[in-house]
């Protein structure tokens, strides 16, 4: 890259002393996150390998399945995951992910004790909650801890954790389900089935590791950039005045406050929202109709209107938010929302993960299901080599998104654009194959491809805002992972299952709908990247912003 090329990641986030050594502290502060990182990933994907048994045990179809592991999750989740990522960039940290991780710790337990549909969707709603708390408050902290010239490689050793956890949760899940209904077929203490006693076991050691995140020193928010930031002297403000403009129906009254033209465009988008929600209720009967219509039962699967009354009112909540920043931090929204090179990133990731959450969530119902497999053996030759693909793949893609940036303005881009088209064929093999040699290897590959672009796009979009906005600015990716990769790529797989002849194999072939949109918007974001991160400091200057 010449010199009269340097972009914002030059320019905002170069050190003082961009070549001096990272301190010990940060590595060793960057292993507790990545544990962290490691059991959310648990306690969140740990429904994978349970989820034939729920299934069964609570009557229950793959549409609720594929609803409760995403949409349920998801959408409170990227909802609280505003706020709490404004009060990551006005607070502590440290305690804010400590509070976390023990309420999202103790919501896993809870699910453990769930004797229904209900009670377990409560849990999992909490378990979405807990978990906002983590990476806005860890994407800072990084920020904090590592020059730009080794953030993307941080954040990929950090992401890493996510495919970790995922393996992981199938081998514990696997071996607790099988050995506790061994040992108590008809239930265990207090009528505890395996499926149950699995979600104790990887909630309580939660609570353990809170008290060992508290011990974590807070560092200066930039500095290490040459941009020391003084702490917020009131934190909860923010917050809550976050928190009045993303959740219904308090949402109104924000924009009352803002004036009635803000009260109307407000009025306008819940009207719209609920519009499309309506219609996509009507043309999506739930799977209980069509079976019942098949064969004359009645099942359990979840109303179809929970799905898009769920993500109906996270769109609706998210637009009132935007809308409300545009008023109340006009440059964070010009560098996010008002950004399309910001845009085209997250939502071009979003994609990957749209693919990516159903082909993790499915995999291993889909084996036990479709091809035979033993929970047990699920454990070692999927779980464990999935844990592996992935943080290869998110380490590598790491490294080389740092590498191409030194050669390419847009070079982390391309490395997204790789996770995206490298997945596909992979994919493609492992839901049509009837061996499950080859349906282990072909779900390593696609783990491992797609796994690669995260690093990228994390380092991409912290790139394009100040540090000051790095927590919304990560809330806001994680509203494109959770919104439309997790809200609704494993609901899609799970309610085409249910409907469809073709079972898990159509349904997951039917998200790689994705791929053409998210390859759009790569391209998009090839042009568009490059000039934005050259101008991030005079576009915040333009709207208002004090630097």
């Amino acid at each position: 890259m010449s010199q009269s090329d340097v972009t914002s990641e030059k320019t905002i986030e170069a050190s003082p002393q961009p070549d001096s050594k990272v301190p010990a502290y940060s590595w060793y502060a960057l292993g507790v996150l990545v544990l962290v990182y490691v059991l959310n990933f648990i306690d969140r994907q740990i429904l994978s390998i349970l989820a034939n048994d729920i299934k069964a045990d609570l009557g229950v179809e793959d549409d609720y399945l594929g609803f409760l592991y995403g949409t349920a999750f998801a959408v409170f989740y990227a909802l609280f995951g505003i706020p709490l990522g404004k009060l990551a960039d006005s607070w502590k940290r440290i305690r804010l992910m400590t509070i976390g991780l023990a309420l999202w710790s103790t919501m896993t337990a809870l699910s453990g004790f769930a004797k229904n549909a209900g009670a377990l969707t409560a849990a999992r709603v909490g378990v979405g909650v807990g978990e906002a708390t983590a990476s806005p408050s860890a994407y800072s902290l990084i920020s904090d801890w590592f020059p730009a010239r080794l953030r993307a490689t941080a954040l990929a050793i950090y992401s890493s954790g996510l495919y970790i956890g995922g393996g992981i949760s199938l081998l514990i899940g696997g071996l607790v389900v099988e050995n506790w209904n061994e040992a108590y077929p008809d239930g265990g203490p207090l009528g505890l089935v395996g499926w149950q006693a699995a979600f104790l076991s990887v909630g309580i050691p939660g609570l353990l590791l809170a008290l060992w995140v508290l011990t974590l020193r807070e560092p200066v928010r930039g500095e290490i950039d040459g941009l020391p930031t003084p702490e917020n002297p009131h934190p909860f403000r923010g917050f809550f005045q976050e928190l009045f403009q993303v959740i219904p129906p308090f949402t109104l009254l924000g924009a009352f406050q803002r004036g009635l033209g803000a009260f109307a465009i407000n009025v306008a988008g819940l009207v719209a929202f609920a519009v499309i929600a309506v219609f996509l209720t009507s043309i999506t009967p739930g799977a209980s109709a069509y079976l019942s219509d098949a064969v004359g039962l009645t099942a359990a699967g979840v109303p179809v209107s929970d799905q898009w009354l769920f993500l109906g009112v996270g769109y609706y909540a998210v637009f009132s938010w935007a809308t409300a920043l545009y008023t109340r931090d006009l440059p964070t929204f010009r560098l996010t929302w008002g950004s399309p090179a910001f845009l085209s990133v997250v939502l071009g990731y979003g994609t990957v993960a749209f693919m990516a959450y159903a082909a993790s969530y499915w995999g291993a119902p889909y084996a036990e299901r479709v091809l035979g497999a033993d929970k047990t053996d699920l454990g070692w030759f999927l779980g464990a080599p999935s844990a592996l693909a992935g943080f290869l793949g998110v380490i590598l893609g790491g490294r080389m998104a740092d590498y191409l940036l030194e050669k390419f303005q847009n070079g982390r881009v391309m490395v997204i654009l790789f996770g995206l088209l490298a997945s596909l064929p992979p994919i493609v093999v492992a839901y049509t194959t009837e061996s499950l040699t080859v349906f282990y290897v072909a779900s390593f590959l696609a783990q491992m491809t797609s796994a690669s672009a995260l690093g990228a796009a994390a380092a991409s979009s912290q790139a394009l805002v100040l540090p000051r906005m790095r927590g919304m600015a990560t809330a806001i990716f994680f509203l494109s992972t959770t919104l439309i990769g997790l809200g609704i790529g494993p609901f899609l797989a799970g309610y085409v299952s249910a409907v469809s002849p073709g079972g898990l194999s159509t349904g997951m072939l039917t998200t790689l709908v994705a791929a053409p949109f998210g390859f759009v918007l790569l391209l998009a974001a090839l042009k568009l990247v490059p000039a934005a991160g050259a101008s991030v400091l005079e576009r915040a200057r333009a709207a208002g912003e004090s630097v």
